[in-house]
């Protein structure tokens, strides 16, 4: 029979239930107790939903308290030693420390690295590996959790990262080891695993592998095929699980492996499908995901079917229907959006829609279409509706995207004419401080925000406010002693969303939330039209930080391609369009934030990574519209305006060219939780630009000290040179508190000092040595 399952629900709870409790627990306002019985009730509602749509399994294992990922690691005890040993029980505070470097029990300890997960923004916690890695059967939870599935009554389908995709995601500091060598350790846990599922009396396992979408290297082809005969060991059937893309040059391996399934993204991958059944086994299921996971359009029924009838002819009762990927990446449940535009929300399909979606393809392929008649006579209205709709379309901004010319993308000199030009206006020392952008988002701010979008106070009083605010993070920042000053964004909710509200063809939900990374959750806006800016959007709030000091202070922007992957975006015309639009808005921004006397700019790009496409014949044509896209935005100023850029949390190898024909003045990147690992890409690239490596983790409540702040930046400056480097955190302080900012940006500045010291002194050292000689 044909059966209806989902990948993976979103995690946090329809009101960010998991937010709360865990930021409770951390802060010791609840105990253990509170915590556990608050998260077997958000998985209890969740597998009450996929009871409701009809639903053949119920998902467990796509509940995390913090990522899916670190908890892998913790069932799979790689427990780095700093955060202690696996002799010991497993304790739920020990995968804190390792995912925030804190936890209400256990010491301090640098947490492990955060990067993004594939081409989403999702971060996950990276595995840390050791060359003599040991493996061992340690957090329990998921099959806890399992038990607590069970009293459903409905068969439970257990989700695993798989094997091969869990080496590939981890890293060892150890150079030229071969992650694969740990794999024969790790299949030994792997089939302790499964078998202890069978106990359990598990039919179908989910195993994730979303590396078969990659480019991937024969060794790791040759493993899938030894890894997968391995684990067939059991009576347990796997559906061997892939998202985000195609399988390409995997498809052969995918489909031949010993797996009772395979489910492949029909969304991402829409074209692969016939060289899929080309190899596809007669017995084996194939599960196809038709319903987007990672967009909030709603389906177009009629198209689906278009697919999924002929491929019912071919494959008969072995198949099944789900999203593309685990809907982690949608919000919860469009009906609580009350104040949605009602137009808008009709084109909408958020997490719990989408189990609906997948049932009722079911219910047709299972009983006719004549079943399901209503269905898809609305689903015909709305993709009609919104086809013609007028609001979508402005024949202006299309006329002005189609006179972008090349001079438009270019600066009036090179970066060293540039460079010479800013260091005699900015009059900058040696290891040059800043920030991010923004400050700690206080009680304060919050419900001033708060009081005025619910009327109860006017807007001349929440400006006020807003003034206020950033008056005291301008007055800090002068204390500390910090170089080139940010105005806090006190007026901003989100770094994407703020200017979404500002610009046209954007739409915001209320409750549209999806996590980003353990409690921090985002409200990605709705780009359902073209953009354009009516009028300025940060202005205001960075000349009066401007005016308040003489030292120069950042405007502050996201830049076009942060916008566009941080957003949901229209689905019918090409995304590059979209990104040209948002470029064109941050120009006049821009151009009008030098008009306002702001010398320096930031246009942040932490997303230019994360787009990247998976597969390598891809990149090239992504790379050249990411930074097309960015330059159009911010070359339209003169050489003395200095242009920042920051990104975080990613690999640079693969971009570091793109990185450099930004041609961004000064870059900041994270790198503090990677041990400046991540420089080495700018190291061997040669890097001709400004760049402020991060010297601490701000994801972190944990607020290292001086030393190891100079530590790290002395690993800096053996990678690059003294002239071009910066100091700053990580990334933006918004998610911290004043007390611990503070003390952070107070060390900070401290380790700036002792470094122009130290460089300046050997600088006198050894020019008076080279004197000597030559006298």
């Amino acid at each position: 029979m044909i059966l209806a399952h989902n990948l993976g629900f979103p995690r946090i709870g329809l009101h960010r239930e998991l937010k709360w409790i865990l930021e409770r627990y951390w802060k010791k306002e609840v105990d253990r107790q509170a915590l556990e019985e608050e998260g077997r009730r958000i998985r209890a509602t969740h597998w009450t939903l996929q009871l409701s749509a009809g639903h053949d399994f119920l998902s467990v294992g796509d509940f995390a308290w913090y990522d899916h990922v670190l908890g892998m690691s913790t069932l799979l005890g790689v427990i780095p030693p700093r955060f202690g040993s696996t002799a010991d029980e497993f304790n739920l505070d020990t995968y804190f420390r390792m995912a925030r470097g804190r936890a209400p029990t256990g010491s301090d300890t640098p947490a492990c690295e955060m990067t993004k997960w594939f081409d989403t923004n999702y971060h996950y916690i990276v595995p840390e590996f050791s060359i003599d890695q040991e493996f061992k059967l340690y957090n329990k939870e998921l099959f806890t959790q399992i038990t607590e599935a069970q009293k459903f009554s409905k068969p439970v389908k257990p989700i695993l990262l798989g094997p091969l995709s869990y080496l590939w995601l981890g890293k060892t500091k150890e150079s030229n080891f071969d992650k694969l060598a740990l794999l024969p350790k790790l299949l030994v846990v792997y089939q302790q695993i499964l078998m202890q599922l069978e106990k359990q009396h598990v039919e179908w396992v989910q195993i994730d592998e979303p590396i078969l979408v990659l480019d991937l290297p024969t060794a790791w082809q040759n493993a899938f095929r030894d890894a997968y005969r391995q684990l067939q060991n059991t009576s347990l059937k796997l559906m061997l699980t892939t998202y985000f893309g195609g399988l390409e040059n995997n498809t052969a391996l995918a489909c031949n492996l010993p797996t009772a399934g395979l489910h492949i993204d029909l969304v991402r991958g829409a074209d692969q499908l016939p060289e899929v059944l080309k190899y596809l086994p007669a017995d084996k299921t194939l599960s196809a995901g038709i319903i987007d996971g990672r967009n909030i359009w709603r389906a177009d029924l009629h198209k689906a079917l278009s697919v999924l009838k002929p491929l019912k002819k071919t494959i008969g009762e072995r198949l099944w229907i789900s999203s593309s990927c685990s809907l982690l990446h949608c919000p919860v449940d469009l009906r609580v959006e009350t104040k949605l535009d009602a137009e808008i929300k009709s084109w909408l399909s958020f997490a719990t829609q989408k189990l609906y979606e997948i049932t009722v393809l079911v219910q047709g392929l299972r009983n006719g279409e004549d079943i399901i008649a209503a269905e898809l006579e609305e689903s015909e209205q709305v993709v009609a509706a919104r086809q013609q709709s007028k609001r979508i379309h402005n024949p202006a901004v299309k006329q002005r995207a189609s006179q972008i010319t090349p001079a438009m993308t270019v600066r009036n000199h090179p970066f060293p004419d540039r460079q010479k030009i800013q260091q005699a206006l900015l009059d900058l020392p040696l290891f040059p401080t800043t920030t991010i952008g923004s400050f700690p988002q206080t009680t304060e701010i919050r419900q001033a925000r708060q009081s005025y979008k619910a009327g109860k106070m006017d807007e001349m009083s929440y400006r006020e406010q807003l003034r206020k605010q950033i008056a005291y993070a301008i007055r800090k920042q002068l204390d500390l002693g910090i170089d080139v000053l940010v105005h806090g964004e006190a007026e901003r909710t989100d770094m994407v969303e703020y200017f979404g509200e500002l610009l046209e063809g954007f739409v915001f939900t209320q409750n549209g939330w999806v996590q980003s990374y353990g409690s921090r959750c985002v409200k990605p806006p709705i780009i359902f039209g073209d953009i354009s800016r009516s009028m300025p959007m940060t202005v205001e709030w960075s000349a009066y930080a401007q005016s308040l000091t003489d030292k120069p202070v950042k405007g502050m922007l996201t830049g076009p391609i942060t916008i566009l992957c941080w957003s949901f975006v229209r689905d019918d015309q090409p995304r590059f369009e979209t990104a040209k639009q948002i470029a064109l808005a941050l120009r006049d921004e821009v151009s009008d934030l030098v008009k306002a006397g702001i010398q320096v700019i930031q246009i942040d790009e932490p997303a230019v990574r994360e787009g990247l496409p998976l597969r390598q014949k891809d990149w090239q044509a992504y790379l050249q519209q990411a930074v097309y896209s960015f330059r159009l935005a911010s070359c339209c100023v003169a050489d003395h305006v200095q242009i920042h850029t920051h990104m975080c949390y990613a690999e640079f190898n693969d971009i570091i060219e793109a990185v450099a024909e930004l041609d961004a003045d000064v870059i900041t990147i994270e790198t503090s939780r990677s041990d400046m690992e991540l420089l080495k890409a700018f190291e061997s690239f040669n890097y001709p630009n400004d760049i402020g490596p991060g010297v601490y983790d701000i994801h972190s409540p944990r607020i290292p000290t001086v030393e190891e702040m100079v530590n790290l930046m002395e690993k800096a400056a053996r990678a690059i040179p003294l002239a071009q480097l910066w100091v700053n955190p990580d990334c933006g302080l918004k998610t911290r508190d004043w007390p611990e900012t503070e003390t952070a940006l107070k060390h900070m500045v401290t380790a700036a000092t002792i470094l122009r010291e130290k460089y300046t002194e050997h600088d006198r050292s050894s020019k008076a040595c080279c004197q000597h000689e030559m006298e």
